[in-house]
């Protein structure tokens, strides 16, 4: 008799995310969390890794494009998440991909060069990860990957020998978009990066009561049975909380 089929899960690190996805990522999967700006990507990526280091002992590398790895670390001070206490232990590494693009001179132990061209930028990312036998990785964000590199004209054939690598380092993995208009559907800035992705999780903002309140809506998720009715969630001052009894609104 045929053993039944199982997905190895990963576990988020969201609090109360898990839930509404059969108890995490499917391991190995490249996950694309897109929304507008302040909706939570960047905070929702890095707990992701952070808290695979910290509650679940798996390395992780974060490859910040659009800020200072040293301002990365301090915003996410304010959730009680020690980056650089990992990063000594050699669980967790920042790789800076904004202080060469700009001009700055940088003192991160992994920066990338200002002239890279895709194929170095994405062969740099696998060294990295296979320094630290990272399991989680994190790219924030595909646009700056195109302004980065100049070649937005090909981001796609980009984007497609990203989604290779990944496959190739057997990482889980989210990658950050911006959403320029959920209401209208257009939910990644180049309108394919969804068809990349085995995951797409859509975190906006809607309106009651004359506030904004965050919501999160999985899109699409391989091999998991999910709902697609929008979730609540908060940035607390623990991170990202998800409300899958929806009732918090």
């Amino acid at each position: 008799m045929e053993e039944a089929y199982r997905v190895e899960r990963v576990k988020s690190g969201i609090q109360g995310f898990d839930d509404l996805i059969e108890g995490g990522f499917p391991k190995g999967t490249t996950v694309l969390v897109t929304g507008p700006t302040g909706s939570g990507k960047t905070t929702f990526g890095v707990q992701f890794v952070y808290k695979g280091v910290e509650s679940f002992n798996e390395p992780g590398v974060i490859v910040t494009l659009e800020e200072r790895a040293q301002d990365l670390r301090r915003e996410m001070k304010a959730f009680g998440w020690d980056i650089e206490k990992y990063e000594r232990e050699g669980k967790l590494a920042i790789i800076d991909g904004v202080s060469a693009v700009v001009g700055l001179p940088s003192e991160e132990r992994f920066v990338l060069e200002g002239n890279l061209n895709a194929e170095d930028f994405l062969r740099y990312i696998y060294r990295v990860v296979k320094a630290v036998k990272a399991k989680r990785l994190l790219i924030d964000s595909i646009p700056s990957i195109a302004f980065r590199l100049r070649e937005e004209k090909r981001i796609r054939n980009v984007l497609l020998q990203l989604n290779t690598i990944l496959l190739e380092m057997g990482v889980t993995a989210i990658l950050t978009t911006e959403a320029p208009d959920p209401s209208r559907g257009k939910i990644s800035r180049y309108g394919m990066e969804e068809y990349i992705a085995r995951g797409v999780i859509l975190l906006d903002f809607m309106e009651r009561d004359v506030e904004l309140k965050r919501y999160l809506l999985i899109r699409k998720m391989r091999e998991t049975k999910h709902q697609m009715k929008k979730f609540p969630f908060e940035i607390t001052n623990e991170g990202v909380v998800v409300y899958p009894s929806g009732e918090v609104y």
